[in-house]
């Protein structure tokens, strides 16, 4: 992007609607509530055709400084100011001029950067009549704006227009496709933690309240020279405890990354590994055909890290066969314990999930195996599968040609799955086996020949 657009002021002014207007989808949660945005976002930002990068940030207060849940987050936010080329203060047009705006203002005035005053909630031709209010902030007329129906955006652009770069001439080599590795997991097990020990920076909001993050926030970021695309996720706790309107937008938010991610980092307490909602958890990622790693975070705390590695095992291959070799890391996201191992499973594991596997191959391990292990008598005639061949990746995919394909025991696709696994090296994503009836497809078109 060509320069960097961050949009700043104090909670429910209407930063995460415009953003979500810039970016041209709803990326950021939206609510009534002040103060959802907690962990500033970026994205890809277009106002006709001008493109840059826009991030988000959380309300900023007075009370910028001290522990608090609120102070902290607007820590988050002044880290964020440091990457703008531009800063756009969003005022709210109908409450007029707070004292928490003119505080914003010294602070916004302190980084140095170009500001530009904009007043959000300007629906139609009448404006506001606390609209003037705002030109004592210092930072000349305010731009009238409405990031919710869109109007003033043709104003918008005009005023960042003067942002973009004079000379664009450089052609840009095309970007390789990011892996995105989307982590999941409990309130409080530590995902903010791990990300912000992976990025090496303060990136995520942590302490020791749950639920801190709400949103699902994206960043681009690589490892070994390969891109991710990490993104962090609000905590999700089992369905019947999720009573709030804002915490349901989380967990859907939550849920939407899993089936948008290639990769699945799910975090577990390693002092209480495996709760019900961490299974239900990854049951989802399996069920999205996404690759699944778990990190048995605060390893460190464990005193009998033998047996309890014995007992995860146990527990993992007793509840998620569909996960047969489901890889299990011990971490410290604290100190950063074996996140280099965890990093080089997930790249692992996405080769897997992209696997493409020959016929020929698959052919004869089928044989093989229906050799060894014979399909049960149906009605009198054997069961066999004629021919087998992957028909996708992404999950790896499989076609079975069998004669009879309504008698098919599932216990049999089962057994073929573990096989696959441990023949073909596919343990730890999801595998789907679908069964077709007729003879093998191929052999019309040997005939032929």
């Amino acid at each position: 992007m060509s320069f960097t657009v961050v949009l700043a002021g104090r909670p429910n002014v209407g930063k995460s609607t415009l953003f979500n207007r810039l970016v041209g989808k709803s990326m950021a949660l939206v609510n009534d509530v002040p103060g959802v945005t907690r962990d500033w976002r970026e994205g890809e930002g277009h106002l006709f055709d001008l493109s840059f990068r826009v991030i988000d940030t959380a309300g900023l207060e007075e009370l910028s400084s001290g522990k608090t849940l609120s102070a902290r987050a607007a820590q988050q936010t002044r880290k964020a100011l440091d990457y703008a080329d531009v800063i756009v203060f969003v005022v709210d047009a109908r409450e007029g001029v707070t004292a928490d705006e003119n505080a914003i203002a010294k602070i916004l005035r302190k980084t140095g950067r170009p500001i530009l005053l904009v007043a959000n909630k300007c629906e139609g031709v009448i404006l506001p009549p606390s609209l003037d209010d705002s030109v004592a902030l210092g930072f000349g007329e305010p731009l009238p704006i409405s990031a919710a129906h869109g109007e003033g955006m043709m104003e918008l652009y005009e005023a960042l227009l003067s942002f973009k770069p004079e000379d664009e001439t450089v052609e840009e080599l095309p970007e390789e496709k990011s892996l995105i590795m989307a982590v999941v997991g409990r309130p409080n097990a530590g995902k903010s933690t791990l990300v912000n020990k992976l990025l090496g920076e303060e990136r995520m909001l942590t302490g020791p309240e749950p639920g801190l993050t709400r949103d699902a926030i994206p960043i681009a970021w690589s490892h070994k020279g390969r891109p991710i695309r990490l993104v962090d996720t609000a905590g999700m706790r089992r369905k019947a405890k999720v009573t709030e309107a804002l915490e349901r937008l989380s967990v859907q938010e939550s849920l939407r990354a899993v089936r948008l991610a290639h990769v699945v980092v799910l975090v577990l307490d390693a002092t209480s590994p495996f709760d019900k909602q961490d299974l239900v958890l990854a049951r989802h990622v399996a069920d999205e055909g996404r690759a699944l790693v778990v990190a048995l975070n605060k390893w460190d705390l464990v005193p009998d890290k033998k047996l309890v590695a014995r007992q995860i095992r146990e527990k993992a291959e007793a509840s998620l066969a569909q996960l047969d070799g489901l890889p299990l890391m011990p971490i410290c996201a604290l100190t950063g314990e074996g996140l280099d191992a965890l990093l080089d499973e997930a790249l692992r594991l996405y080769d897997v999930w992209n696997i493409r596997l020959s016929t020929g191959p698959l052919n004869r391990w089928l044989h093989d195996m229906q050799e060894a292990h014979p399909l049960p008598i149906v009605s009198g005639r054997r069961l066999k599968i004629r021919y087998m061949t992957q028909i996708k990746s992404r999950p790896p995919t499989f076609a079975l040609w069998v004669n009879k394909p309504s008698a098919m025991p599932e216990s049999y696709l089962r057994f073929l799955a573990r096989g696959l696994r441990q023949t073909f090296g596919l343990g730890g994503v999801p595998l789907r086996l679908q069964v077709k009836g007729g003879e093998n497809p191929y052999d019309d078109k040997t005939k032929k020949k």
